[in-house]
């Protein structure tokens, strides 16, 4: 499939602010690149910041007897790590549509791995796969169909890797929220049950008020943005010289993509535990 450039619709900025995202530095000095875009420089101070930064939280964990000092640090070295190798990586694909989909399969992959450990402990677990995906092809095939999102790398890449991590997040807390309520409150099921309940509807009358809470953090995400928070897309367009118009519109877009993929990963997630086909192993053949 030959490269065809696309033309700009809805979002007429949209290129030239993944291009000032994506495209490799090419400023002389980090100075001169700190003025002229607005960024941070990046200097060895940025750095040490950042390691301070790791450090602090580390020690607040671990004062405070969270019980995820080691993780911090762990999430902190291999944020760092990603970073850096998707940076060199990412620059080499988004020219090509068959390599920026291989990247988006290898992002749902880690997705997938991420939650199934987060929801049932295990490395991999099928069904876990099943709302993350059923909850971000169809958002962003109606996305590329209409052409708002060009079927192009360079934005393709960003806005999958936004729908991904929100179906992931809203999978992994409705999924650890309802598994834990089904736990506490195995009486009550087994009450319904004698009731004449089916198993399906007993499970779901307990663990879906309990999972509908994964959606408060985009339901307050949304209706706080621009009040409370500033995303990174908004201010980014913005300091790549969009109108705040064009920037709004983008932001806006993707606010409320993330509420229904996050909706609908949630619906499923919800779905598959009530029928038992996630559970962890220590409850599986079990009613909770």
């Amino acid at each position: 499939m030959p490269h065809q450039p696309w033309e700009p619709h809805l979002f007429p900025d949209a290129a030239r602010m993944a291009s000032s995202v994506f495209s490799p530095l090419a400023a002389p000095t980090p100075t001169t690149a700190a003025s002229s875009s607005g960024q941070l420089p990046v200097t060895p101070s940025l750095g040490a910041a950042i390691a301070v930064l790791l450090l602090l939280a580390f020690a607040i964990t671990a004062v405070a007897h969270l019980g995820h000092g080691r993780a911090v640090l762990l999430a902190g070295v291999r944020a760092a790590l990603q970073l850096l190798v998707v940076a060199v990586v990412i620059t080499q694909v988004v020219d090509h549509w068959w390599a920026s989909l291989l990247f988006i399969a290898v992002m749902y992959a880690v997705a997938v791995l991420t939650a199934s450990g987060r929801i049932v402990g295990a490395v991999y677990h099928p069904w876990i796969a099943v709302p993350i995906l059923v909850a971000t092809i169809p958002v962003l095939t109606v996305l590329v169909a209409v052409r708002i999102v060009p079927f192009e790398g360079l934005v393709l890449i960003p806005i999958a890797g936004s729908q991904l991590g929100g179906a992931m997040t809203a999978t992994v807390l409705s999924g650890r929220r309802a598994l834990e309520e089904l736990t506490l409150r195995h009486g009550e099921v087994e009450a319904a049950l004698s009731l004449g309940f089916l198993d399906r509807d007993a499970r779901m009358e307990i663990c879906r008020p309990a999972a509908s809470g994964a959606l408060i953090p985009a339901l307050d995400q949304t209706r706080t943005v621009g009040l409370v928070t500033l995303p990174g897309a908004f201010v980014g367009m913005l300091l790549g010289g969009a109108s705040p118009w064009n920037a709004g519109a983008v932001q806006l877009f993707v606010l409320i993509a993330l509420l229904a993929v996050e909706a609908a990963a949630i619906t499923v997630t919800v779905e598959l535990i009530a029928r038992g086909r996630i559970a962890r192993p220590r409850t599986a053949g079990v009613t909770t």
